[in-house]
């Protein structure tokens, strides 16, 4: 059962996750977000500060979980969320930005970091990162920039994305 509790809550962060980013950083939060669609970017940027925001919330979940024996499910919640944290934290800034180090192309997660340029291009959907959903007319849009953009001579859907991600030190 906790371990079922751990797998669920896993899968139900990628909604609350494409919501936050959707209804948060986008809106209210867009003052800490907006460093994040720089396109010149520092290490540290002031859109770190919303894994430091989650894990907080997510490290006091887990530490009432541990305490209070009638919330004890809430250590469970807490090991899901964080797994889903760190795959994200790897997919997002790992993998796709090239932040902390790099890693060799992956085929499956190279659909992950094209649905996420188009993301950076528009400023809008896909929200979410795991399993992003883009709209069809988004998709050809992006692509047809794609194929103009290799017209060109330039094989990004952003150019200067870098093989590295779109990460600059400043």
């Amino acid at each position: 059962m906790k371990f079922l509790l751990i797998v669920a809550t896993f899968f139900i962060m990628e909604p609350v996750a494409y919501l936050a980013h959707r209804l948060i950083m986008h809106g209210i939060g867009w003052a800490l977000h907006r460093s994040h669609h720089s396109v010149t970017l520092k290490k540290i940027e002031a859109n770190d500060a919303y894994p430091v925001i989650f894990a907080s919330a997510t490290i006091i979940a887990m530490a009432i979980g541990t305490s209070n024996g009638n919330l004890s499910f809430l250590l469970y919640v807490g090991i899901g969320v964080t797994a889903y944290g760190m795959v994200y934290t790897f997919i997002h800034d790992v993998y796709i930005h090239g932040r902390f180090f790099s890693v060799p192309k992956v085929a499956l997660l190279e659909r992950l970091k094209f649905d996420h340029q188009i993301h950076h291009l528009y400023g809008k959907e896909p929200f979410g990162m795991l399993f992003p959903v883009v709209p069809k007319s988004v998709r050809a849009r992006a692509l047809s920039v794609l194929a103009l953009n290799r017209e060109m001579g330039v094989d990004e859907l952003i150019p200067g994305w870098s093989a590295k991600g779109s990460y600059q030190e400043v």
